[in-house]
């Protein structure tokens, strides 16, 4: 480990502390949350969102290899003793309140909670706003390189399983991707399932900041629906869930390292800083060129 040196007064030079120069140091590595800018954010999100549709979507549909893959996973859940998903679908579909109620919840809520949760974050939490959303992007990103190396038909498409698509039987907008619009979206993108992804990041950062044990309790059951209602209507496999987490767990690393800390271990407002060694008045700050790792960013004090 390097050391640095520190001129004093007599012109001689000391060796800093080792320690304090990590701390510079890993300073330096880290980013600062920033407070974000509402029309950026929004520019950003849509172009983002934009550009996801257009990659997933552009991504070859490989409809022989998608039904060989989906034979494999259910081949797999058998040999485990975990392939309920079509005792599920016909048990749910046998309700109809409840299985068109489900289709709508896959339309809708994949976007409006996921959104609203942003929103809140924006507003309420800004400090970590910028954190968790890029867990969301880097969880999305990183779901285009599983549609690409693998594609997977969901279980209502494939061949002599006696799925039911609950889209088509009960003539509701359930899924972008059964009916009239199927040709716009790639029916063969269900690994990784991001509807899970989704709804987990919401789930996850609704239990860590929100104070009410009811909103936390609702953060908790959110994926735990959403598991429940793409299993019921056919459109994932639960390993497709599995690989929704894993790419939420890939989100969550890349955060980390972007801002070397937990999301929501960071600020949760956004504070002004002074420069180094200088107070709110423009003076030089007592004390200032020592050691202390605090001195490297100081909130202004508003009272002042």
């Amino acid at each position: 480990m390097g050391e640095t040196t520190v001129k004093s007064l007599d012109n001689r030079t000391t060796p800093s502390s080792p320690i304090v120069a990590d701390g510079r140091l890993s300073r330096l590595r880290t980013r600062v949350p920033r407070r974000p800018t509402i029309w950026f954010e929004i520019l950003l999100i849509a172009v983002s969102y934009w550009t996801y549709s257009l990659i997933r979507n552009a991504v070859p549909e490989q409809k022989a290899q998608a039904l060989r893959n989906a034979d494999w996973i259910w081949r797999a859940e058998e040999s485990m003793g975990l392939a309920f998903e079509h005792a599920v679908n016909h048990a749910v579909n046998s309700v109809t309140w409840l299985i068109v109620g489900m289709n709508y919840y896959y339309a809708t809520l994949h976007f409006v909670v996921t959104i609203g949760v942003l929103v809140w974050l924006y507003r309420w939490q800004p400090g970590r706003y910028a954190a968790f959303r890029t867990v969301l992007f880097a969880t999305t990103g990183v779901a285009l390189v599983g549609y690409y190396l693998y594609p997977l038909a969901p279980p209502r498409l494939m061949n002599g399983q006696d799925f039911i698509d609950t889209v088509l039987v009960h003539h509701t907008w359930g899924s972008m991707a059964s009916g009239n619009l199927k040709h716009v979206s790639n029916q063969y993108a269900a690994m990784p399932s991001m509807h899970i992804g989704w709804s987990l990041w919401c789930g996850i950062t609704i239990f860590l900041l929100a104070k009410a044990p009811w909103a936390r309790i609702l953060g908790l059951l959110y994926p735990t629906a959403t598991l429940v209602v793409i299993v019921a209507t056919a459109n994932h496999f639960w390993l497709d869930a599995v690989g929704g987490m894993i790419c939420l767990g890939f989100g969550f690393a890349v955060s980390y390292f972007w801002y070397g800390s937990r999301p929501h271990r960071l600020p949760k407002l956004v504070e002004p800083v002074e420069p180094v060694g200088v107070v709110a008045h423009g003076g030089p700050a007592a004390g200032a060129g020592t050691d202390r790792e605090d001195d490297l960013e100081r909130p202004v004090d508003s009272r002042r």
